[in-house]
């Protein structure tokens, strides 16, 4: 079972003289990234889907066995949320087609004010083709709950586990793989403060449960200010002996 460990983006001119050199080109950041990691998680894609040729352009300029996950349309989750899924999970498919063998993991994050609707939900899933993994983060409270793990269970898809400024970090495991979003640790913003050494050898050892468990793991570091991403993720890898 596979253990991948990256970042949430990677074109960040504030990581500069933490992963990149300076100076470095926003074009020639990708090719320093995955010489670095062996996936990333795409967040642009949330505020503007990228073109089936985008997809294929980076399906050609990865590595063999780099695995790159890709945030959902806010006009699927944000706009819609989750109503009427078809048209976007058409064009979700094409791309996924481009990708071919880099693809990884489909995030649909759900909006904080959306509440819980389980038949919206099991909806979207059902349209939603088998061979696209997807894990779903939920920012309500009110979808923290047995029933809704196990309609994701019942769909092979995953609960998005969360560490973050006033997230619950539920560690529940619906699919055969599990999907954690590193938010960082400061109590009160989300995407800040660097997470200690020993925050990430408790993770670490959740990691090689759910590894022993025979899942895949795949976690993204998204607290990017100052490079606390790269830092972290580095880490947790030397941690796991992957580096």
């Amino acid at each position: 079972m596979s253990i991948r460990i990256g970042t949430s983006g990677w074109s960040y001119a504030h990581w500069n003289e933490v992963l990149y050199p300076p100076g470095t080109a926003d074009r020639d950041r990708l090719a320093i990234y995955v010489r670095h990691f062996g996936t990333v998680e795409l967040n642009a894609s949330f505020y503007r889907w990228p073109r089936d040729q985008v997809f294929a352009g980076w399906r050609r300029r990865l590595p063999d066995d780099f695995a790159l996950s890709v945030k959902a349309p806010r006009g699927l989750t944000h706009a819609k949320k989750l109503y009427a899924p078809e048209i976007w999970i058409e064009r979700i498919k094409a791309s996924w087609h481009e990708l071919a063998d880099k693809r990884a993991i489909l995030l649909v994050q759900l909006p904080p004010a959306m509440e819980r609707d389980d038949a919206r939900l099991g909806y979207f899933l059902d349209k939603l083709p088998e061979w696209i993994r997807v894990t779903v983060e939920f920012r309500h409270p009110s979808w923290h709950h047995p029933d809704v793990y196990a309609l994701l269970r019942h769909h092979g898809a995953a609960y998005c586990i969360m560490s973050g400024a006033n997230l619950p970090c539920v560690l529940a495991t619906t699919a055969p793989f599990v999907y954690v979003r590193m938010h960082g640790p400061d109590h009160n913003h989300l995407y800040a403060g660097s997470y200690s050494d020993a925050d990430l050898q408790w993770w670490a050892d959740r990691i090689r449960t759910w590894q022993a468990d025979g899942k895949d793991v795949f976690v993204y570091f998204n607290n990017d200010g100052e490079g606390n991403a790269v830092r972290n993720a580095d880490t947790l890898r030397h941690i796991l002996g992957q580096g």
